[in-house]
């Protein structure tokens, strides 16, 4: 409906005209954008494979201060997401260069790590890195929703989100490999994520075209508040806020792996490898549930991804030999909401305004993580962490019963 109106004045998508159904659907570009990000998350995934443990069992940190620590991690950058967004849609050089600096500023921190240790420290240097993910994440996925036709978005970002899991599988296993090979493991491993971080920037530069989107007519420049006034937009308004209320009962993948982990009994040196079921699943199951997305519809499918975290919570509650399946559920709920959400929000907004479209939307999430991290950290502090995860089910129960209430009158089934 609202998408409908904005079309008569807008620029329309420019996806890949070469012929093929399978490259309408996935353009080149989405191709490249996905390199970039395995490469990226290779980087990033060798980090926060072992930065758990490093905090906790390394520098003696608490649950409550690595919530704190973790929360920096998922929502320092959010507000930057917003910033991030509106300059990709200001026109100019485009999101690429917004994308660039973003990826840019967080190379530069891996490094940084292995001259910190000490926990405010860490964090600060933590802070720099979510700016530069928060720089980058709108205007990457404006590229890759300007490239694609509306319906193939959900299979484009399946495709893309396939491509950046394959960097989440392989980084924690290069994490696992430094470790047991050195001696000065965790420096090890930033030096490492240090040098892979600055390779993906390069295939950014290299192989990334920019965007080629522009306006039909001239008109000024965007301003931040109309990027908040999209907010305006009923179909937009209410998948932000649904987003955000599940995104305050989604637990930190991190704080799930140290109960896993503690169940388990493991090793430190395999403690990386916990993410390694959740990074396959998500792998598998990205394309095919994006591809479903665009079928039956991204918010009921966004919703129906919650449900497969709930099931992954009662498992963790009530039986700790089911692991495989606990991570099997993990990753499909990623499948299922990740660029599901992304592509969802990009047909709630004016084609011109996708950037700021998305960082709305994923400014709001984070932020919601952020409180969940910072809340269950505390729980788990006062009650221990399989009470402040049965409190968490309840209300991710309740919160998805409201939004589906939300949801069911959406106008998304309309435009995908």
């Amino acid at each position: 409906m609202y998408l409908a109106d904005s079309r008569s004045t807008k620029a329309p998508a420019v996806p890949d005209q070469r012929p093929g159904r399978r490259v309408a659907a996935v353009p080149g570009t989405v191709i490249a954008l996905g390199a970039v990000s395995l490469v990226t998350d290779v980087s990033s995934e060798m980090v926060s494979a072992v930065l758990p443990l490093y905090v906790v069992a390394g520098l003696g940190l608490s649950p409550l201060g690595f919530g704190l620590l973790d929360g920096i991690n998922n929502g320092v950058g959010a507000l930057v997401r917003l910033l991030g967004g509106h300059l990709a849609d200001r026109g100019g050089r485009g999101p690429k260069s917004v994308a660039a600096v973003g990826y840019g500023l967080s190379a530069l921190c891996k490094p940084l790590l292995l001259l910190v240790h000490t926990v405010p420290l860490i964090g600060a240097v933590l802070a720099v890195d979510r700016t530069g993910k928060g720089l980058r994440t709108a205007p990457r996925d404006a590229m890759i929703s300007l490239a694609t036709a509306p319906e193939h978005r959900g299979r484009a970002f399946g495709v893309h989100r396939a491509m950046d899991t394959t960097g989440a599988l392989l980084g924690p296993l290069v994490a696992f490999a430094v470790l047991r090979a050195t001696v000065d493991g965790y420096d090890a491993v930033f030096a490492v994520s240090g040098c892979v971080a600055a390779l993906g920037v390069l295939v950014l530069l290299l192989f990334v075209p920019s965007a080629r989107s522009k306006p039909v007519d001239p008109k000024p420049r965007p301003s931040l508040r109309d990027s908040l006034d999209l907010l305006r937009l009923p179909g937009l308004r209410r998948l932000g806020v649904c987003a955000a209320l599940l995104g305050l009962t989604t637990v930190s993948d991190s704080f799930l792996y140290l109960l896993l982990q503690r169940q388990l009994g493991l090793a430190a040196h395999l403690f990386p490898l916990l993410p390694l079921g959740t990074a396959a699943a998500f792998l598998l199951l990205a394309i095919p549930f994006g591809a479903l997305a665009d079928r039956v519809g991204r918010r009921r499918l966004f919703l129906a991804g919650h449900l497969l975290l709930l099931l992954a919570y009662a498992l963790v509650l009530g039986h700790s030999s089911a692991v495989l399946l606990v991570l099997v559920l993990h990753g499909g709920f990623y499948a299922a909401t990740d660029g599901v959400l992304a592509a969802a929000a990009a047909n709630a907004a004016p084609e011109d305004r996708q950037g700021s479209a998305l960082a709305l939307v994923g400014t709001g999430q984070a932020l919601a993580r952020f409180l969940c991290s910072l809340g269950f950290g505390a729980a788990w502090s006062v009650w221990g962490g399989h009470t402040a995860l049965a409190v968490t089910a309840t209300a991710l129960a309740c919160t998805a019963v409201t939004t589906y209430f939300l949801l069911r009158s959406s106008a998304d089934e309309v435009t995908r």
